[in-house]
């Protein structure tokens, strides 16, 4: 984003208007956090601004503040096409095209007005009128951080903006550990800590609020974790009846892939896992190093992301599923 695209952007939001701030489907930390911050941010200069998600989002993530105002729109779909069509600018937070938010595609596909793209995922499609689009930047909590900064207005910043951007910071660097943290990361979430962050109670309420069901599911996703050395890969599949098993809740096998990936000689790993909701398998990928699992995602499952994590979708039962798979990194050797 240029410094004339800023000016224009300040000048839009000097007079207050409607805005509409949207995520992906199934919002995980950063979309939330980057949503709310953004939100918190706005309200400071009396816009009307209204968050949307596409769909519900796990219980360890609704401690943030403002999150009561978010509209979930499967829920809510009337009203939400109704402020989508108001909708003076619509921000989209954390994607980068339009089927990654699942059923809001379609109003999104019809409205004319102001899109402002903010996101750090590879490939963009050109829809926004204002592209901020940075793969180098960890987060896109970070990245709403920046475009504060951008504003000359970080001195708006408060402990609820703050709050919500170290969430969605920390969990998309797995709490600093990825390798897309760098040195500006720390260097901005010490400005958020500075600012009201609560480092430690945000760790907590993310990370240490596990329920009962929800390690019995770990012990079981363990349990089945595949290792084929000859690809230096490991995953774990999670069939229905496992998830029905241990009562499954949204966000129960957040992260989960990450055990893969934590198996000494590891560089490649997947979660793969049946969906409750219909027959399709829902994908995280994980890698280390020059391994692209974004290029996998795209150009065999439906999916995109980053270099070294990214999602995907796949329409065939998990059996094939994971043999798709093995013979994909069959074909590598």
């Amino acid at each position: 984003m240029t410094r004339e695209d800023f000016k224009d952007i300040k000048k839009k939001l000097a007079i207050p208007k409607k805005i509409v701030i949207v995520s992906h489907k199934n919002p995980d930390g950063d979309a939330i956090g980057s949503s709310l911050g953004l939100y918190h941010y706005l309200k400071q200069y009396g816009h009307e601004v209204t968050p949307i998600v596409p769909n519900d989002f796990p219980d360890f993530l609704k401690w943030t503040p403002g999150v009561k105002d978010i509209l979930i729109y499967d829920q809510r779909k009337e009203k939400a096409n109704t402020l989508f069509k108001e909708a003076d600018i619509v921000f989209t937070l954390d994607f980068n095209a339009f089927h990654r938010t699942g059923d809001v595609q379609h109003i999104l596909n019809e409205l004319d007005t102001c899109f402002i793209m903010i996101d750090h995922h590879q490939q963009p499609d050109d829809y926004a009128t204002y592209m901020y689009s940075d793969v180098a930047i960890c987060s896109t909590s970070q990245m709403i951080y920046h475009f504060i900064d951008g504003l000359d207005d970080t001195d708006k910043i408060n402990a609820d903006i703050a709050s919500a951007l170290y969430l969605g910071i920390m969990t998309d660097t797995g709490s600093f550990r990825f390798r897309s943290t760098d040195s500006q990361t720390h260097r901005v979430v010490a400005e958020l800590i500075d600012k009201g962050a609560d480092n430690t109670a945000i760790h907590e309420a993310v990370y240490d609020a596990n329920s009962h069901n929800r390690l019995l599911l770990l012990g079981r996703a363990l349990s089945k974790l595949t290792i084929l050395p000859e690809h230096n890969t490991a995953y774990i599949a999670l069939s229905k009846s496992d998830l029905l098993e241990f009562n499954y809740q949204k966000g129960d096998t957040e992260a989960l892939v990450n055990y893969a990936l934590s198996v000494k000689g590891i560089q490649i790993a997947a979660l793969f896992k049946e969906n409750l909701d219909d027959s399709d398998i829902r994908i995280s990928f994980r890698s280390k190093g020059d391994f692209s699992v974004n290029t996998m995602a795209r150009d065999y499952f439906n999916g995109g992301g980053h270099t070294n994590a990214a999602g995907a979708v796949s329409t065939i039962p998990l059996k094939d599923t994971i043999d798709k798979f093995i013979s994909i990194l069959d074909g590598r050797n």
